[in-house]
């Protein structure tokens, strides 16, 4: 099968994947790429520390359920599906990939491969780190940093579903979007301080902007971070959710959740300079 595979990020022959117990493969239609992953060492090595390069990254993916393996239930050969794949495996820009089923969801009929593919990391990192990790609630003054980003977006259209009063951040030319994915307020991050008190932040940034957001929590309220750990704040890493990821389906479905999409390109003609999703062009 063909592959984008790394270091080089070049299109490669490689072997068509084996399906390990509960494991499924999908014949990818759409995958999701950021290019920070390949500063993971996870994508070089596997659980064991053995290195397995060349590597396939990406690990968001929609498309098709091609062949079941030992032992696996609950999903079946033909069926749509859409979820996120195992960090130190071989990922999702290939033409099939192997995945636990645990880590899939069904994808429900008129949401396309390509946004699908949009949603599994960025809707689960965003859901988990305002509701498990931030305890977010109704009535509730929320922080959003990069708001203009994948996690971002999703975050600001969760929490303003949840009835939280939300604060945006971004620069200035990310002002409408926000405010148009229902950001009460936007504040350029450079004027952070303008924000006030909060009882969450949701940091995808790090660094000096996490440090001076940590100013602005209430007694009692929390700082998720997904950039970096930080002294007092919540750090956490996405995890697979096989009911969650049908949630956050059903919400594109229906109109109440619009996940961001980058630039698309074929297997082909895919490049490093792309964020966001890349699309994976059945029969080319």
């Amino acid at each position: 099968m063909r592959a984008i595979t790394a270091p080089g990020l070049s299109l490669t022959e490689m072997p068509y994947p084996y399906a390990a117990e509960n494991d499924v493969i999908v014949r990818v239609h759409a995958a999701g790429f950021t290019p920070g992953e390949l500063d993971w060492p996870a994508t070089y090595k596997d659980r064991a520390g053995r290195d397995r390069a060349p590597s396939i990254p990406g690990h968001d993916l929609s498309g098709v359920v091609a062949e079941l393996g030992p032992g696996t239930t609950g999903l079946t050969v033909g069926q749509r599906v859409f979820g996120l794949t195992d960090w130190a495996r071989n990922g999702t820009l290939a033409e099939y990939t192997a995945v636990e089923a645990r880590n899939l969801a069904p994808l429900p009929a008129g949401i396309s491969h390509t946004v699908a593919a949009a949603l599994p990391i960025s809707g689960l990192t965003a859901w988990q780190g305002l509701f498990d990790h931030g305890h977010l609630r109704t009535g509730q003054t929320v922080l959003i940093h990069g708001a203009a980003g994948s996690v971002g977006s999703l975050a600001v259209q969760l929490a303003r579903e949840a009835g939280a009063h939300v604060i945006a951040t971004g620069r200035p030319a990310h002002r409408d979007g926000a405010l148009g994915l229902g950001a009460h307020t936007f504040v350029d991050t450079a004027d952070l301080e303008k924000a006030g008190e909060v009882d969450v932040v949701f940091d995808v940034l790090g660094g000096d902007v996490l440090a001076r957001s940590a100013a602005l929590v209430r007694p009692g309220g929390t700082v998720v971070s997904i950039a970096q750990p930080f002294p007092g704040a919540v750090f956490f890493i996405v995890e697979p959710d096989r009911a969650r990821l049908a949630d956050l389906a059903e919400r594109v479905r229906t109109g109440r959740l619009t996940p961001l999409v980058g630039t698309v390109q074929s297997l082909a003609t895919f490049t490093d300079r792309v964020r966001g999703v890349v699309e994976v062009l059945e029969g080319t």
